[in-house]
């Protein structure tokens, strides 16, 4: 089994922006692809992923419209809205800067 690690403030936001920027889901979908392509690394639970969700479309970064499973249940299915491709480019920027900053602190040699 996995070892899950915390997400840092901002990143969950990040991960489900380029989740979103594939193709649209629903709440369950954007853990479990998130699940699968961290190989385990990040497990988002409902506490953490609904709460960002609607955060997110408060900000105006994601819509949500109800539809239906294959299984025939009702779930909302979330799209990235363009204010959220604009979101997502700059969060890539910024996760470019840190992930520079914190590989240069690691190599730094005493």
């Amino acid at each position: 089994m996995a070892k899950t690690t915390g997400l840092l403030q901002g990143t969950l936001d990040l991960l489900i922006l380029r989740t979103l920027e594939l193709r649209p889901l629903h709440g369950v979908g954007i853990a479990d692809r998130i699940e699968q392509v961290t190989r385990g690394v990040f497990v988002v639970g409902p506490g953490s992923l609904f709460p960002a969700l609607q955060r997110l479309a408060e900000q105006g970064w994601i819509d949500g419209e109800w539809g239906e499973l294959e299984t025939g249940r009702r779930a909302k299915f979330y799209v990235l809205t363009a204010a959220g491709r604009a979101q997502l480019a700059k969060e890539k920027r910024t996760w470019r800067k840190v992930h520079t900053a914190v590989n240069q602190v690691l190599a730094e040699e005493t």
